[in-house]
């Protein structure tokens, strides 16, 4: 019984480290099947990508966008340029129940333990990613942006209070759906020709050095 167990995980890994391998996400990341599956966080952001890589348009998709900010970055988890705008799409890795309200600067993060913990404001760190990415793509109009938190399947939202429009706060088990909603209530607002333009523009900013990713952690501290 365990040497089928083992044959059938063997099995498991080998299929899904073949479908990675194929993925536009490992060519966009410039990182091993390993070294994504077990990481939650960029695993997660694997997940969403292959979600809005099926959406049905024409797109580009850059991920560990490293913007500049003042005289430092900030990064983004993942943006998708489409026909009908540009995403800006924060990726949360978080378990227990989340309360957050869009004006407060910090969310709640709790567990059944009784444990409780703060976390920035994702919507407002979003904000500062969209406003460092309108400053790098100066002939986009504001209406062009959207931005969607995405919270990992391991969470509750339990409690979250929005006020602003194109703003989504969701679980990656909701991204399919709300995004083919948005697209289909969408008109065409950027063109093939602009989409390759603008990630063309932008794909300087991705795999980055690991002397900028270690600058731009110490900044974060």
């Amino acid at each position: 019984m365990t040497i089928v167990l083992i044959a059938i995980i063997l099995l498991y890994f080998y299929l899904d480290r073949k479908k990675y391998n194929k993925s536009i996400y490992k060519d966009e990341s410039k990182l091993s099947y390993f070294q994504v599956k077990f990481n939650k966080g960029l695993y997660g952001e694997y997940l969403s990508f292959r979600i809005l890589e099926s959406l049905p348009g024409y797109s580009k998709i850059l991920v560990n966008t490293y913007i500049p900010k003042d005289d430092k970055t900030t990064e983004i988890d993942i943006i998708f340029i489409h026909q009908t705008g540009i995403y800006v799409i924060e990726s949360k890795n978080y378990g227990g129940w989340i309360f957050g309200n869009e004006n407060n600067k910090n969310w709640l993060q709790t567990f059944k333990n009784g444990h409780k913990s703060y976390f920035y404001n994702p919507i407002w760190q979003n904000n500062t990613h969209i406003k460092c990415l309108k400053n790098l793509l100066k002939d986009e109009k504001d209406d062009v942006y959207t931005s969607i938190i995405v919270f990992s399947e391991r969470c509750t939202l339990k409690k979250i209070e929005t006020y602003s429009d194109q703003l989504y706060v969701i679980k990656r088990t909701e991204l399919q759906e709300v995004m083919e909603n948005i697209l289909a209530d969408s008109r065409q607002v950027i063109s093939p020709d602009r989409i390759l333009e603008i990630y063309k523009i932008l794909k300087p900013y991705t795999n980055v050095s690991d002397e900028l990713k270690e600058k731009h952690i110490e900044n974060l501290g």
